[in-house]
């Protein structure tokens, strides 16, 4: 299940860098984490949609991916991404 328009509007503004960022790690990131979010409240309910969490495992390497990127490449970033979002405690 997708992100509604409006919610990945508001995630897309909240962590861009510049006015015309979309693409940035700290976006993909953002709304990756979101949509993990909604698969995992989605598990809760069906148990046994092994489709979906083969997707969920896909996103949660991709998210794992970019923040390791992001973490090798600028540290401060990083740790202002993982407290913002609330990972990684």
């Amino acid at each position: 299940m997708a992100l509604a328009i409006e919610s990945k509007t508001n995630i897309i503004t909240k962590y861009r860098i510049n006015k015309n960022d979309c693409g940035s790690p700290e976006v993909q990131v953002a709304l990756l984490s979101q949509r993990i979010t909604q698969l995992t409240e989605h598990f809760k309910s069906h148990k046994k949609d092994f489709g979906s969490r083969r997707g969920l495992l896909t996103m949660v390497a991709r998210r794992r991916r970019l923040l390791d990127y992001l973490k090798s490449t600028s540290p401060a970033r990083y740790q202002a991404l993982i407290s913002s979002i609330g990972i990684r405690r």
